[in-house]
């Protein structure tokens, strides 16, 4: 497989298995298998319904899905532009190494630039180590000077 044969295209409502396959497959990479809690019926909703509240990017080779990255648009205020927020980039496993997340990243770097955004922001894991160093090789900088925060549950309807 070379570069050639990946190709990155927008999600449809037909991919939604695709989606849930893969959504799977990145909870058990990340060590949280048992914390999806999405259905196919809330990805209609809220990926492909009237007001769309992210997006997905799918890499096929074959006709075969292989990989995702899902992503949703931010707003700096100290830089008055939008920017986008990549949730998950996944690759399926024996697909890694072949310049899929590369691919992936490159079309979601088009899209910021189409949409004059200021910068695309995301985490990745402590212990992804190879992960971390992808990202430094296509020129992200590791940020560690920050937290990541989150409420939910309990906390978030407080």
């Amino acid at each position: 497989m070379n570069s050639r044969d990946i190709s990155i295209r927008d999600a449809n409502q037909r991919d939604i298995p695709a989606i849930m396959e893969l959504i799977h497959l990145k909870a058990e990479f990340d060590g949280c298998p048992n914390s999806v809690e999405a259905t196919p019926q809330k990805l209609e909703i809220d990926l492909f319904g009237e007001n769309p509240l992210a997006f997905v990017l799918l890499a096929e080779v074959d006709g075969d899905t292989i990989g995702l990255a899902t992503y949703h648009f931010i707003y700096s205020t100290f830089l008055a532009k939008p920017g986008i927020w990549l949730d998950d980039l996944y690759v399926k496993a024996e697909y890694r190494s072949h310049r899929v997340g590369q691919a992936l990243m490159l079309r979601l770097r088009q899209i910021g630039q189409e949409k004059s955004c200021g910068r695309i922001d995301w985490t990745v894991g402590v212990s992804n180590k190879r992960g971390i160093k992808f990202y430094e090789r296509i020129g992200a900088k590791i940020i560690n000077k920050v937290k990541l925060c989150r409420l939910d549950g309990q906390a978030l309807s407080r």
